[in-house]
């Protein structure tokens, strides 16, 4: 099975989607390569960090759309494209964006299919980045899928991997409700074993990525990378169930209960502020439906309850370390 970029998988999925279905376009800034008006220059860059490169060469100006700097613009059109029979996918760039465009998310999109009863879907996908690690700063560093998974009507997926992130991808194009589909910035240059035909990861299943006895840690995103290697470091002394829920609304509470269940104990790493994170609502979950079955307190890994810091320095102590969660496990197991 051939090795790709998170980046690669994303551009494969919107690629063979595109080819699959001619109503899927893509529409955002710069996502046909900018300059659009200079002689070779259009398709050459694909966005910001590459993403949609080559695809204008493949589908052209009607389905590869450069837009204006303006987000509400971006959504809205997408939203009206999806109700009249199109599938787009809009790239807001950094999702951190999100707020200049969000009544058209959740006020419009994620309510059509309620407001018109069911006589109307909204088959779209918003598409972004997220996440510190990066030096990005306060206002592109966030991770705001708490936000997005608190509203009845979205779907919200968070890729780990490059395999997931194509096969997410591919589910959340062919999806009828709108998707708000989260791409972790530090991900994209990271590679692994991705298949080359299509295929689509059913939204609300989650992924054990190692299994164990011992501890279960449910992380979130990026997370999930480092809840592996801590798992992998412990082999042989404690053993540990790392899950990636995949997807945060629908999330998948039937795996993660039966894990707890199984384990009895739980770390929760959540990149996420902690007020609110999807980190409460996993450990909220298991106090109310699996407490009989804690041997310990669970413990809640977030991020601090700040912006995140442009000093590179700072910006490292305030993302949620290997270490932190290895000594969170480690303090579970006394």
């Amino acid at each position: 099975m051939p090795l790709k970029s998170f980046r690669e998988a994303i551009n494969e999925a919107l690629c063979q989607e595109m080819a699959n279905d001619p109503s899927v376009i893509l529409i955002g800034e710069d996502i046909a390569g900018g300059n659009g008006g200079v002689e070779g220059a259009a398709g050459s860059s694909g966005g910001m960090l590459g993403v949609t490169k080559g695809l204008y060469h493949d589908y052209g100006p009607e389905r590869v759309i450069d837009t204006p700097i303006s987000e509400s613009a971006i959504v809205g059109a997408a939203a009206g494209a999806a109700m009249t029979g199109l599938r787009p996918v809009a790239e807001l760039m950094f999702m951190d964006f999100f707020g200049v465009c969000f009544d058209q998310i959740y006020n419009q999109a994620a309510k059509f299919r309620y407001m018109f009863g069911g006589n109307c879907t909204t088959p779209m996908v918003v598409r972004g980045m997220v996440g510190a690690g990066f030096g990005s700063a306060a206002q592109h560093s966030q991770a705001l899928w708490p936000i997005f998974s608190h509203i009845p009507g979205l779907k919200v997926v968070l890729p780990s991997s490059p395999h997931d992130a194509k096969g997410l991808m591919i589910q959340a194009i062919r999806d009828d409700d709108p998707v708000i589909f989260l791409e972790h910035k530090v991900l994209y240059d990271t590679k692994g074993e991705v298949p080359e035909e299509p295929y689509a990861i059913p939204f609300g299943e989650a992924n054990i990525t190692r299994e164990g006895d011992d501890v279960t840690i449910v992380a979130f995103g990026r997370m999930v990378n480092f809840a592996n290697e801590v798992a992998d470091k412990l082999t042989g002394n404690i053993s540990v169930e790392v899950l990636d829920p995949r997807t945060t609304s629908p999330l998948d509470t039937e795996v993660i209960l039966e894990s707890v269940k199984h384990t009895g104990r739980l770390v929760v790493v959540d990149e996420a502020n902690p007020i609110c994170n999807m980190a409460s609502e996993v450990i909220s979950l298991v106090a109310t439906e699996a407490l009989q079955y804690l041997k310990a307190r669970p413990i809640k890994i977030s991020a601090p309850h700040t912006p995140v810091p442009a000093a590179p320095n700072l910006e490292t102590l305030y993302i949620p370390s290997k270490e932190t969660i290895e000594k969170a496990v480690a303090n579970l197991m006394e």
